[in-house]
């Protein structure tokens, strides 16, 4: 086999092959032998044409594309495999057939989208911006608060009036100028005062009530309300109070550290809710400093990615979205349907990422080339060891399964990110500016009445 190559860019090769005659011949014949049952000849039985009677009906010609599809696609394979070329895509074939003669050479060019060549930037010593560690008394507060929860139980509330943050249990039956409107009465609802589960006025007119008493409410149904019919219209609800409950939260003792932690004292306790939430802090400021360094170095390097790549990662994307939702017991369809997009501007709003992402991975390819960082045999077993843990695959099983290949590939991820730590170790770290807080606005929710 002849061949040559030639980079026509920093992302597409041109590969030239030469058919030998002899080998076109052979493959011609073997396109007749495969096709001739496909043709029709007038005065012969079907599949029994001879070659040069079907040559003489439809052209000398009427094989050659076919030859070429039988010699190619192995020659092809050789050629990139022995040339070290990463295609990513399938090449474009081309042909001049006009100059191609049965006992004669046959030239095909291919060109073929290839892993593009990065020129790096700077990816030491960037500049990065993250969010600064915080850890304050309202997060510990909130933290702590998620465990008193846990503890929490309900009482039935007998010797008072219902108050906000009570659960009441209750009838109801609700009125516009006195006649009952669909989806306005239940029995044995539930709700908690203060929520604002139902439509403004209805929570705050309970608040007083007694176990077994009856009261009408007047409230107004508000302009935008999901039943347009009743949107605007003032109501009365009738209602009447089953029972009331309320939570009872232990209090923040040092009996309450000892039921939640191995700590017997709150004080103890409240630190180590300080050091877990500041660890966590740190750990991702760590990974915040590492994206951003990436992020950093791609911007910085010059590369052409070849427009199949963007596709197959988007693809994946898509895929792996497609993959959540079924989980979850709906569909990328379904999920469309409900957000008014199409396929094209789903991909339109997801391409971006995926340029993003295929950018990135090709320059941190290129990076680890470039520092080539060395891997210790244990660092490879910390490497293999952290994957098997997310595979959910016993080390010894998971090792035993482990081709040459694979081992290389993982040597290769432990270098990648030996190489985003050094990137993030050398990096020039600014805290953003904490941007103020909006105020807060009150968001009104309509009831399930």
């Amino acid at each position: 086999m002849s061949y040559t190559t030639e980079r026509i860019s920093s992302n597409k090769m041109k590969l030239v092959f030469t058919i030998p005659a002899a080998e076109f011949a052979e493959a011609v014949q073997k396109a007749y032998l495969r096709n001739r049952s496909k043709i029709r000849v007038d005065g012969f039985r079907k599949g029994k044409a001879p070659r040069f009677v079907i040559e003489r009906l439809y052209g000398k010609d009427i094989f050659y594309e076919d030859a070429v599809n039988e010699w190619l696609p192995d020659q092809y394979d050789h050629a990139i495999e022995e040339a070290d070329i990463r295609a990513v895509d399938q090449p474009q074939v081309d042909v001049d057939w006009a100059a191609v003669e049965p006992d004669k050479d046959v030239t095909v060019t291919c060109e073929v989208y290839v892993y593009p060549e990065v020129t790096l930037g700077e990816y030491k010593g960037l500049t990065v911006e993250v969010e600064p560690v915080r850890v304050d008394d309202a997060m510990v507060d909130a933290r702590i608060e998620q465990e008193r929860q846990k503890l929490s139980r309900s009482v039935e509330i007998l010797d008072r009036p219902a108050a906000e943050g009570d659960t009441v249990n209750l009838d109801y039956t609700g009125t516009v100028d006195g006649v009952a409107f669909e989806g306005g009465t239940a029995e044995g609802q539930t709700l908690t005062l203060g929520s604002h589960q139902f439509i403004p006025g209805f929570e705050e007119q309970m608040v007083g009530m007694c176990v077994a008493e009856e009261r009408d409410l007047n409230v107004t149904f508000p302009e935008n309300y999901h039943a347009a019919e009743l949107a605007g219209k003032n109501a009365v609800f009738h209602v009447k109070v089953n029972s009331i409950s309320a939570t009872e939260l232990p209090e923040l003792d040092d009996d309450f550290a000892a039921d939640v932690s191995d700590f017997t004292t709150f004080a103890e306790y409240r630190q180590s809710i300080v050091d877990e939430l500041t660890k966590q802090a740190e750990d991702k400021r760590r990974a915040d400093i590492e994206n951003a360094a990436v992020l950093a170095a791609a911007d910085a390097a010059q590369v052409e990615i070849p427009d199949a790549m963007v596709n197959r990662e988007l693809n994946d994307m898509l895929q792996d979205m497609n993959m959540r939702m079924t989980q979850q017991g709906y569909s990328l369809k379904q999920f469309m349907e409900w957000t008014g997009q199409t396929a094209d501007s789903l991909i339109a709003q997801y391409r971006p990422g995926a340029l993003s992402r295929v950018r990135q991975q090709l320059v941190m390819e290129a990076v680890r080339k470039a520092e080539n960082p060395e891997i210790s045999e244990e660092e490879l077993e910390e490497e293999i060891s952290r994957q098997a843990e997310r595979m959910g695959k016993p080390l010894d099983e998971f090792k035993a399964s482990l081709t040459d290949a694979q081992r290389e590939s993982l040597k290769e991820l432990a270098q990648t990110l030996k190489v985003i730590k050094l990137m993030a170790e050398t990096a020039v770290v600014k805290e953003k500016a904490e941007e103020p807080e909006a105020p807060a606005e009150d968001a009104e929710q309509t009831p399930e009445a």
